[in-house]
């Protein structure tokens, strides 16, 4: 027993061995003597950091090794990447996961991303690991970082906060044409129940970018909960349901059905709306009404029990049977 809990300690070690930035954008990043890293900003100097989620990109020394013996030969710093650490398989760590390297402190916001235009490495290639292997973090405390640092990995705790991502679905709004009062209304109900709301996008009813969004947020940014609001309706738009169903591993109709049923006694119309609910990965996503009413109603309705399931997908709680 203490043999394997020494194994899983030194699982979690790893070693930084290159530190890299980019002076401007669209250029590849090169190796500095150390990096100054800026809380909720990144690194100093390097032209990716800013107040949003994606502060700093790691790659896993390990994986380049791989990569360069199949005859890439990229140097440190080719896929973008700010840090490579070796010893740390960050492709294996949860998103919540902290990682300690001399002063700094930064958590993991995201795993992999979406390549939108195929790098000069892909094309000689054929792929690049950068959007399958690297990951993404924030800087939570303030410091320096060397070349042959210690980086440490804690994993998130169980009883974390649940982390929340809300999706408002409408034409108008997604033109600027309509103020969307669906998505706050839904996101401040969720922080009033203890629920951390990390992004809130406001999309037009076109399925491919809601699929896509919601592939990214339960699988690169792994939230525990996604709500969507709008696109359930008959009109020929709204396409929400489908495009959720067109993501989902399993179906969890039972919230959905609840929300239904208890809305028609509010208004015989909740008949009418074809909000689905369904699990992806460890995720949740369920889809709510359009309207801001419609909206604090139906998730009124399922607040207080959705902590549960939540937990069970996270495996921080036992499924078992009511006695």
């Amino acid at each position: 027993m203490e043999e394997n809990k020494k194994e899983t300690e030194q699982s979690l070690l790893g070693t930084v061995r290159a530190i890299c930035i980019s002076r401007v954008r669209g250029v590849e990043k090169e190796s500095v003597p150390e990096g100054h890293f800026l809380k909720d900003y990144g690194i100093e100097g390097d032209a990716h950091a800013g107040h949003w989620h994606r502060q700093v990109s790691l790659l896993s020394y390990d994986k380049v090794e791989e990569f360069n013996k199949r005859g890439a030969d990229v140097k440190d710093g080719a896929f973008g990447e700010n840090l490579v650490v070796e010893g740390l398989d960050f492709r294996s760590l949860p998103v919540g996961t902290r990682l300690y390297a001399g002063d700094v402190v930064l958590e993991m916001t995201q795993i992999g991303k979406e390549c939108h235009s195929h790098c000069a490495i892909y094309k000689r290639m054929g792929e690049c690991i950068m959007p399958r292997e690297g990951v993404f973090a924030e800087v939570l405390q303030e410091g320096v970082i060397r070349p042959g640092d210690v980086m440490r990995a804690v994993l998130p705790d169980a009883a974390r906060p649940f982390r929340a991502a809300v999706i408002t679905l409408s034409d108008k709004g997604a033109k600027g044409e309509r103020e969307d009062a669906s998505g706050p209304a839904a996101a401040e109900m969720l922080r009033e129940a203890g629920y951390e709301v990390v992004e809130m996008l406001l999309l037009p009813d076109e399925p491919a970018k809601l699929k896509t969004q919601l592939i990214r947020l339960a699988d690169g940014r792994q939230v525990d909960l996604i709500l969507t609001s709008g696109g359930t309706g008959f009109s020929l738009r709204d396409q929400t349901p489908e495009a959720t169903l067109a993501v989902a591993d399993r179906n969890a109709p039972g919230i959905a059905e609840a929300i239904r049923a208890k809305s028609l006694a509010v208004t015989d119309r909740a008949m009418l709306s074809r909000g689905v609910s369904v699990i992806r990965k460890k995720t949740l996503i369920v889809n709510l009404p359009g309207s801001p009413k419609a909206v604090r109603e139906s998730l009124g309705f399922i607040l207080g029990s959705l902590d549960h399931g939540l937990a069970i997908l996270r495996g921080s709680a036992s499924e078992c049977a009511r006695t």
